[in-house]
This record gives structure tokens, C-alpha cells and sequence, in this order.
């Protein structure tokens, strides 16, 4: 007789700290049937993301947010042949319309799969958090890299400049991260506090079997001849 897979019930921190956070409780049968768009507006059940192989599925706020734009400018730089060695698949969910997937990603130049939960279908049966909650000593994202009001300004632009002028999804609504795959087994959850409480890219990533360490920084490199 068949079971339902495991639901993970404590939450790592992304810097090995106790911080109190309430239990994260993810079983994808409650949300495998969700429809997630593409940028054409084609749907499909979310399962089909994580059913053939492991998945890195990370959930961002929305597509104004600077702090999940940063992010995912760094999720950009993992080059395609790491994950293909890895038999991993990366995918961003967002919230939004599909409308605005395809700037966004020519925006961030993220080249991996990207789909959108405009209803937050997922975000909802996941219990995914809605609002901005305090997580004491832990560090902020090490992707985000401008300043509160900086960001502001920038998110409010694109904002102004989009061809459809919304918030591109709900302001309020954080993210997470999930490693699930193949078939229905979550091999790792964290749902975000805050919209600065993303887990660390290259920790994901080795959670999920990558070996290396990959250098997402997009500062100039020095070479020693």
C-alpha cells in the first residue's frame, strides 16, 4: 500500500544558528495539481516540475521586489552544465502575471525555467508567509546588494516603465525555497521570513548534490600571470 512521502517538520537555518522559526510542514500532494504559467500563458500542473528529476525550486515575493531581483541576478550566474552534471533542475516561481516573466528575465538575465502561481495557489496551501517577520540574529541575504531605499526607487521605476503598470504580485507575500524530486519527496524546505531572508545560493545548491562553490559575484576577476 502506497504512502504519502515524508513532510519535513524542522527548518535548517541558512547560518547554522538556533533561531526560533515555526515549523515548516511541506507535503506536495496538497499542491501538485496547482497550475503554474509559462510565459506564453501556457499552464501546467506544478508537479510536472519536480515528478522526472530533483528540482531546486526557489519562490520569489514578486517581480518589483529589488531584493528577489538581486537574488535572482545571482541565480543567473550558475551556469547550465553544473546543473546538467548535477541532474538538477532550477526554476523560479513567481506571482505574478505571465505577462511579465519574459521581461523579467531579460532584466535579471536569468535563463533557466521560470513560471508564475498568479492565484498563489501554492504559496497559500504551503502556508508560505505573508508579511514581514523578524528573525533576530540571523543575516540578511547575501545577494541583495542595494539599500532599502535605492531599492525602492529602482522598484518603483520598473514599475512606472512597465508596459503594464501593477505590483507584479501580492507586496506582502514572502517566499522560499524547496528541493523536491523526483516524484514527490521534499528533500529540503525553508519558507522566508522577510524579504532579506533568502537562503544562500552555493548552500542550496550543495544541499541538493552540487560539489562545488560557485563564485555569483559580478565583480571583476583578477588574474595572477
Amino acid at each position: 500500500m502506497a504512502t504519502d512521502p515524508p513532510i519535513i517538520t524542522q527548518q535548517i537555518t541558512k547560518d547554522r544558528r538556533e533561531i526560533k522559526r515555526p515549523p515548516v510542514n511541506v507535503c506536495l500532494k496538497d499542491v501538485e495539481d496547482c497550475l503554474i504559467y509559462d510565459r506564453y500563458g501556457l499552464s501546467a500542473p506544478f508537479k510536472e516540475v519536480y515528478q522526472d528529476r530533483k528540482s531546486v525550486i526557489i519562490f520569489v515575493r514578486n517581480f518589483l521586489c529589488h531584493t528577489c531581483k538581486e537574488y535572482v541576478d545571482d541565480l543567473s550566474r550558475i551556469p547550465g552544465e553544473v546543473l546538467k552534471e548535477a541532474g538538477l533542475r532550477l526554476v523560479v516561481i513567481g506571482q505574478s502575471s505571465h505577462h511579465h516573466i519574459q521581461s523579467f528575465c531579460s532584466l535579471t538575465r536569468y535563463p533557466h525555467e521560470m513560471y508564475v502561481d498568479p492565484e498563489r495557489c501554492i504559496y497559500k496551501k504551503l502556508g508560505m508567509n505573508r508579511g514581514e517577520i523578524s528573525v533576530g540574529l540571523a543575516q540578511p541575504s547575501p545577494h541583495v546588494k542595494s539599500g532599502m531605499l535605492v531599492g525602492h526607487m529602482k522598484s518603483i521605476w520598473r514599475a512606472m516603465t512597465s508596459p503594464i503598470f501593477d505590483f507584479q504580485g501580492d507586496p506582502r507575500q514572502q517566499g522560499g525555497a524547496i528541493i523536491a524530486g523526483p516524484g514527490s519527496e521534499v528533500h529540503f524546505a525553508h519558507f522566508d521570513m522577510n524579504r532579506l531572508d533568502h537562503m544562500p545560493i552555493n548552500w542550496l545548491l550543495q544541499l541538493a548534490g552540487v560539489q562545488q562553490t560557485l563564485d555569483l559575484s559580478d565583480k571583476p576577476k583578477i588574474i595572477v600571470v
